[in-house]
């Protein structure tokens, strides 16, 4: 058998440390990964408070899950293709049920074992996530995007791979948070820290105030939710046309659910 020459030994030699160290260097991260994520609070939810609040995505009884199974699936399509990882989620006015889809789409995608998610509740002067969930956490979002608090005092995780941001606390300056370099470093800390393959953006309704616009540029696509008995064609357009000037529109998504106070 012919002898490798030595210079060829010695350069397989570094290529195979170089990916040694590679390769150590990935474990090591997905191991403070892990870490991050087991260090959240577990967040225990009701069923009855699931099922009141129209969350069917979580016990998946009603049939109703099914529009969100679709939402999904064609979603992570959507996101894979491009290489997007944020979703803004938004709509025209209140009373369209934004965070109801957002929080169904949350529970959904945890189904998906290989899909590590976050929901952030961002409708900072409105917030109803925790509300919806019968949760509470001991800091407010306003906290976290000011980089006053650690990610634990806000976020709560359930099962494995979904983590939810509530906000305890309505916040009076919050297009002026929202576009702030604080809460832009703090949510790359989150990013780095979790690694989340999907990020949902719980926004306030579009022509309400000015939130959505501050915060588009943190965002790699969005979703408008719209509602069948509430919205109208003027605004929907509108709406459509200005988050596609300012992101990447994700989908429209016409939601016909009744129920509670909120969005």
């Amino acid at each position: 058998m012919e002898q490798i020459p030595a210079p060829l030994q010695e350069a397989m030699r570094f290529r195979s440390t170089d990916r040694l160290a590679e390769q150590t260097v990935q474990a090591c991260a997905r191991f403070e990964q892990e870490m991050v994520w087991e260090s959240l609070p577990v967040l225990t939810v009701n069923p009855q408070i699931a099922e009141r609040s129209r969350i069917v995505t979580f016990a998946r009884s009603d049939p109703a899950h099914v529009a969100f199974d679709m939402l999904r699936t064609r979603l992570l399509q959507t996101l894979r293709q491009n290489g997007w990882t944020s979703v803004a989620i938004t709509s025209p006015t209140p009373s369209c049920g934004k965070s109801l889809v957002a929080l169904n789409l949350a529970f959904c995608l945890a189904n998906q074992k290989d899909c590590n998610t976050v929901l952030m509740d961002l409708d900072l002067k409105q917030p109803q996530i925790g509300q919806m969930l019968g949760a509470r956490n001991n800091a407010s979002m306003e906290d976290l995007l000011g980089g006053r608090c650690e990610l634990r005092s806000v976020m709560q995780r359930y099962g494995e791979n979904l983590a939810i941001g509530m906000n305890s606390r309505p916040v009076k300056y919050s297009a002026e948070l929202l576009q702030s370099m604080d809460a832009a470093k703090a949510l790359r800390d989150m990013r780095k820290r979790l690694n989340p393959h999907v990020i949902l953006y719980d926004l306030p309704p579009m022509l309400s105030r000015d939130d959505v616009t501050a915060f588009l540029p943190n965002v790699d696509c969005a979703i408008l939710v719209v509602g069948a008995e509430k919205s109208t064609i003027e605004e929907v357009d509108a709406c459509e046309r200005d988050l596609a000037e300012r992101s990447n529109v994700a989908g429209v998504v016409l939601n016909r659910c009744r129920y509670g106070p909120g969005y």
